[in-house]
Order: structure tokens, then sequence, then C-alpha cells
């Protein structure tokens, strides 16, 4: 059966709903049948508000598959011990690091070798990455010798990749494991379909920014998926038909209220996962 998007809506108000009950103080396992043929995890930048051990706990007791962390909760600086600790602990919770970033990369070949030497060690298999146009030469050297892919993050307009087609033309050239980390809610800034977007990527996708504005605009505010110009079925529809890599990165990204953002992602998780289920029906 395939809903209208008022009829997902609607649906998707009802699961909102019913997420309104209060989060156990214990982890929530990761059901895969919340989202059918996909892991759907948190980025870390989310709890920015939260300390390490509290954004851990809160992304666990969410049920979320994966942290995506940025560097202010797991530095890249981290020694081996950290490195280690920060896996059992991750392991303890149930969930897996598919995602780091987002990170600069420069024509510095031993400044880059040492992200991919972090990301290796903290089994990290994609780094979100905002490359100079000098840094290829050493990009495509460092995904082959440690197979980890670079994932290119938007940021909206006025960045340098600010379309799709822009990072398309910056990785054409390059080892295919240098692609795209799509922040969706920025290309719905810069005026792009983010469900056309996905397909244009096809094959170069490695990275996804679940995230939602209410207006197709520089200066725009966020809002819960779905409620701004983010098609959420759609998007996992597209997700599906790309082929999005299992051991991708697709993380919600939620900005808004950072001191207190808990109930807001919770209602974005739940709207993902009913337009999952839509998309796999």
């Amino acid at each position: 059966m395939v809903l209208s998007r008022r009829q997902f809506l609607a649906a998707a108000s009802a699961a909102v709903a019913a997420t309104a009950i209060p989060v156990r103080s214990s982890w929530a396992k990761y059901d895969p049948d919340r989202f059918p043929g996909f892991k759907v995890g948190l980025q870390s930048y989310s709890l920015r508000g939260f300390d390490v051990d509290k954004a851990i706990n809160t992304a666990g007791e969410l049920g979320c598959a994966h942290l995506e962390f940025y560097g202010g909760h797991f530095s890249p600086g981290s020694s081996a011990e950290q490195i280690e600790a920060m896996k059992k602990k991750m392991a303890e919770h149930g969930m897996a690091m598919y995602g780091h970033g987002v990170h600069g990369f420069s024509k510095d070949h031993a400044k880059n070798e040492a992200l991919f030497k972090f990301a290796k060690a903290a089994g990290i298999k994609n780094l979100s990455a905002d490359p100079s146009p000098d840094s290829f030469e050493s990009l495509n050297k460092l995904v082959d010798q440690y197979d980890i892919r670079i994932a290119i993050h938007n940021h909206g307009p006025s960045h340098r990749y600010n379309t799709a087609l822009d990072v398309l033309n910056a990785v054409k050239d390059h080892d295919p494991r240098i692609g795209a980390c799509a922040d969706l809610g920025h290309y719905i800034r810069s005026g792009e379909d983010p469900v056309e977007v996905i397909r244009l990527l096809k094959g170069r996708l490695f990275g996804i920014h679940l995230k939602d504005f209410a207006e197709q605009k520089e200066r725009t505010k966020g809002v819960i998926l779905g409620e701004g110009h983010l098609d959420v079925v759609g998007v996992f529809r597209a997700l599906k038909q790309v082929e999005f890599p299992a051991d991708g990165c697709l993380s919600l990204e939620y900005e808004e209220n950072p001191k207190d953002p808990v109930d807001d992602i919770r209602q974005c998780l739940a709207i993902a996962s009913e337009a999952c289920k839509t998309a796999a029906s």
C-alpha cells in the first residue's frame, strides 16, 4: 500500500504520540524491525550540550544503532587506551561506530594520515569531510591504504560543496571510496530536492544526515522531520533504490535546542521509523 504524504503525516503523528512516555533508565536494544533494511543512528553533535557519557547513555536509551561521533565527544587525538575504552563502552551499549566528523583535509599527507590511523584503530569505516581541492592526491592514497571512505559533507549555500553536482564534480576522477555524506537539511537550504540528491549520488553515497528545515533559504530554522521540506518516506525509498551500503553512516542530526533536545530527537526517530516502514511496504 502506498500512502500519500498527508496519510503518512497522520500516521507519523500517531507514532510520535506513542513515544510520549517516560524513557527507561536502561539501554534499549536496537530493534532491526524499527528501520527495516537500515541501521539508523545519531550524529553526536545533536547532543553537544551533554558530556560524552551522557550522550552515549542517551543514544542507547533512544535505541540508536550507532553513534556518529564529532570531535567534541571523541577526539581524533585520543590515545590507544582511550580508543579501546570507547570501543568497549560502545559495545556495552550495543552500538556501533560507523562514522566520525566533519574533518578538514589538506595537502598535508601526514596530518591526513593521522585521522585515518585514528579511524582504523576505532573501527570507523566512514570519515565525513570538508576536503580542500589540494587534498585529493593524498586522500586517494589513504582510502586505498586503509580502506576507509571519505564522505564529503555539504554545508549549504556559499559552501564549496553546496550542491550534489559540486560534490560529484569534485570526486569523479578519484578513488570510488571518496564520495558524499549528504546533509539533507543543508541541501534544502540550497534549494535542492533531497530525494533527487540521493539518486544523483548513487554509488558515491556513504553517509546521510537526516535533517529538515522550515524553508528553502540560507537562513532558516531546523524542524522535526517531515514538518519542513523533507519527504521522509521518499528519502528511505531513494536510499533503498541506490543500495545505500549496509556499513554506510545513516544518522539523524538535530541541531535545535542543544541543552535539552531529547524529546525532539525521540519524535524525529519515531517519524523516521514510520517512514522507513512505509517505504518498505
